[in-house]
């Protein structure tokens, strides 16, 4: 796979899970309607781990401009590339959601409540104000990005201190961090912190044929782009005068 495949296919997966899940949830007539922010935080957690375990070998598994950014930032990735690697997180992201409303479709067409047709689309605040709600994804955001900084590669070591890697374990820090972020934080938002993961699957709202859908809210939509960018860069600056 080259870079943009990967981010793709990463992201891709990534949002099919959790747009799956808060479908799952959210909508009438599902098996699991009604199960509540545990279930929806430990799927998307664990969207983040096999994400990074297709895409990880291949392009890092950024999943998430923010990322891109903050590692830009830091010096750890080519400016450059970030050409390649934001399109192609944005078109996982809405592929991902497009095909979670594939599999969910008839439970899209039980209700007409236009919140819960939204939900599984992008995010929107509990209670709507624009200080507390950007607050929430920049904070959200610059823990993610300032534990990833910091974290080291997750290794053993042999009987000569030969160090021996973890394969596909080495992707679960990473989920664990979001399921916690999740969990503590984002109560307020439904934690974007992630700029494609909130506009590829909101672009999907807008154009999918979803009777009764409403609005796709974009007069929110610059919180969960600019919160997390800002988030991702004030983390990877303190990331820079520290280390």
């Amino acid at each position: 796979m080259n870079y943009f495949v990967a981010e793709f296919l990463g992201t891709f997966l990534l949002i099919l899970m959790g747009s799956g899940v808060v479908a799952n949830v959210v909508l009438p007539k599902t098996k699991a309607a009604g199960s509540g922010w545990m279930v929806i935080t430990t799927a998307w957690a664990f969207g983040v781990f096999i994400a990074v375990v297709v895409a990880g070998p291949h392009s890092g598994a950024h999943i998430n401009p923010a990322v891109s950014l903050a590692l830009a930032i830091t010096g750890d990735f080519a400016w450059n590339l970030l050409w390649i690697y934001i399109p192609a997180q944005i078109l996982g992201a809405a592929f991902g959601a497009f095909c979670a409303w594939l599999i969910y479709q008839r439970h899209f067409e039980s209700t007409d409540d236009q919140g819960l047709l939204f939900a599984p689309f992008a995010t929107a605040p509990a209670i709507r104000d624009v200080r507390t709600n950007f607050i929430s994804e920049f904070i959200g955001t610059f823990v993610l990005i300032i534990v990833i900084l910091f974290s080291t590669p997750p290794q053993l070591m042999d009987a000569n201190s030969t160090p021996i890697g973890l394969g596909d374990l080495g992707a679960l820090p990473v989920a664990i961090l979001v399921w916690v972020i999740g969990l503590a934080l984002e109560g307020t938002t439904g934690y974007a912190i992630n700029p494609a993961r909130d506009l590829g699957p909101r672009i999907m709202h807008q154009i999918l044929p979803i009777k009764g859908k409403g609005g796709s809210d974009w007069s929110y939509s610059w919180i969960p782009i600019i919160g997390p960018l800002t988030g991702a860069a004030v983390a990877a600056f303190i990331y820079i005068v520290l280390n």
